[in-house]
């Protein structure tokens, strides 16, 4: 398994590795993790060292983010020796070099070099992609039909401790109705518009409402310095909506599946949409919670509105996101709708599963090789 030198804890490609190497070793697959930062003198260490391993089948983990934005991982088909799966986390917005005329690309992709992944996509024995619209890229561009493996929760539902426990460790009042945002707190997520939206609804609503952050800000997209500055900025937004807010940071797994539990809704306002290739999402769907969601664009045929979702039919937009909050806050009925409808579409989302599926794989393109 090769991959990116990130901190699971700061990225999400590192994260997803993480929990699928843990469930392909607890299936029994015989698994070497080699992790490589992106540069060409790592690319040819990791080679190395696969050469003298002679792996079966060699799987990378891709994304430009996770080798740094470097191409060099895009090499790796023609220097391993053994057949390669390449899993296209993110694609259809990257190429290296950059400057290279879009005619220059379309050549080159009829040629076998992809302007994204190099030889990576072009030169595997199998591509996975974790979403639709990844799958379509690939063969647009590429004429490689990718096969779809579906993601599964960032955090599985694993918490013991009580619900009213869990609200009194983190200073949740115990009769409001808690709205949690679970993942890396970043500009794009758009916790500035729940927070408007909260205040929206809170000012036409009986209910107690609050707000509940439950994810760190710092990762491989947000460093440090960046975080720290957008971190102020929130909060002081957050505070002029007059909204009561609490930000947990980072959690250990077993907590953040404690605050999901303790919450009543859960809402995800990203600014570009959302879609089942969100582990957020799957995992708020895993704890029964009933969830407003954007609309993204193309819409994602799992997500569907009164029935697993409630969408918000807009982006950046307080009041889009108000109203979605409304149905639910206003409608018992719709609440148990989209919780179980949820969790019905989560059901089959597990990294057990997940594991089964990639065995399955490696077993043919061992076969073929």
């Amino acid at each position: 398994m090769v991959q990116g030198g990130a901190d699971p804890l700061r990225d999400g490609v590192a994260d997803y590795t993480e929990h699928l190497a843990g469930a392909l070793t607890d299936a029994g697959e015989d698994l070497l993790r080699v992790s490589v930062s992106g540069s060409l003198p790592s690319v040819l260490r990791a080679a190395r060292i696969l050469r003298t391993r002679r792996p079966e089948v060699v799987h990378v983990q891709f994304a430009p983010s996770a080798f740094r934005f470097r191409p060099w991982i895009g090499l790796l088909p023609v220097l391993v020796g053994a057949p390669v799966v390449t899993t296209v986390h993110e694609y259809g917005w990257w190429a290296w070099p950059d400057r290279a005329p879009n005619r220059a690309w379309r050549v080159l992709d009829r040629r076998g070099v992809d302007r994204e992944t190099w030889l990576l996509v072009p030169r595997s024995a199998a591509v996975l992609a974790t979403n639709a619209g990844h799958q379509q890229a690939i063969r647009e561009r590429s004429r490689v039909l990718a096969a779809r493996v579906p993601l599964a929760p960032n955090v599985a539902d694993r918490a013991t401790e009580p619900r009213g426990v869990t609200r009194r460790r983190l200073g949740l009042p115990d009769d409001a109705v808690v709205v949690v945002f679970f993942g890396f707190v970043h500009p794009v997520k758009g916790v500035r518009y729940l927070a408007d939206a909260i205040a929206r609804v809170g000012a036409r609503h009986t209910e107690r409402l609050h707000l509940l952050v439950v994810g760190g800000f710092t990762s491989q997209a947000l460093p440090e310095d960046e975080a720290r500055a957008f971190r102020d900025e929130l909060l002081a937004e957050i505070a002029a909506t007059g909204v009561p807010a609490t930000i947990t940071g980072h959690l250990p797994e077993e907590q953040v599946s404690a605050a999901l539990h303790a919450a009543d809704l859960a809402a995800f306002p990203l600014t570009a949409g959302v879609t089942t290739k969100s582990g957020a999402l799957l995992s708020a769907w895993a704890h029964g919670l009933p969830t407003v969601v954007t609309a993204a664009d193309p819409p994602d045929p799992e997500l569907v509105d009164g029935e697993t979702v409630v969408v918000a039919r807009a982006v950046r937009d307080g009041e889009a996101l108000a109203v979605a909050l409304r149905r639910l806050l206003d409608d018992p009925t719709l609440r148990l709708r989209v919780a179980a409808g949820g969790a019905a579409a989560g059901a089959t989302r597990s990294w057990e599963r997940l594991a089964e599926v990639h065995r399955k794989l490696y077993a043919e393109v061992r076969a073929g090789a």
